[in-house]
C-alpha cells in the first residue's frame, strides 16, 4: 500500500523553505545563527544531505509553522 503524500517525510531545500515560510535566504540563516539578533532557537536546523547540500526536514518546518500559529514565541 502506498503512502499518501501528506504522510511522506521529505527534505526541503532552501527555495522550498523560503516559499513555505515567506522569509528570505538571509532571514532563514539568521534564525539559525546564535550571534544574530534574529536568532530563533526553535527554528529547525538544516541537515547535511551531500558534500555541498543542506536541507530542512519538512516535518520540522511544519512543526515550527504550527508553533508560530499557536502563538509560541522564541
Amino acid at each position: 500500500m502506498a503512502q499518501s503524500p501528506r504522510n511522506t517525510k521529505v527534505f526541503l531545500r532552501l527555495p522550498a523553505v523560503k516559499q513555505k515560510i515567506s522569509l528570505s535566504k538571509s532571514a532563514i540563516y539568521q534564525k539559525n545563527d546564535p550571534d544574530s539578533k534574529y536568532y530563533d532557537p526553535s527554528f529547525p536546523v538544516p541537515v547535511k544531505i551531500g558534500a555541498r547540500a543542506i536541507a530542512w526536514s519538512s516535518d520540522a518546518i511544519d512543526s515550527w509553522i504550527a508553533s508560530k500559529l499557536n502563538g509560541e514565541v522564541a
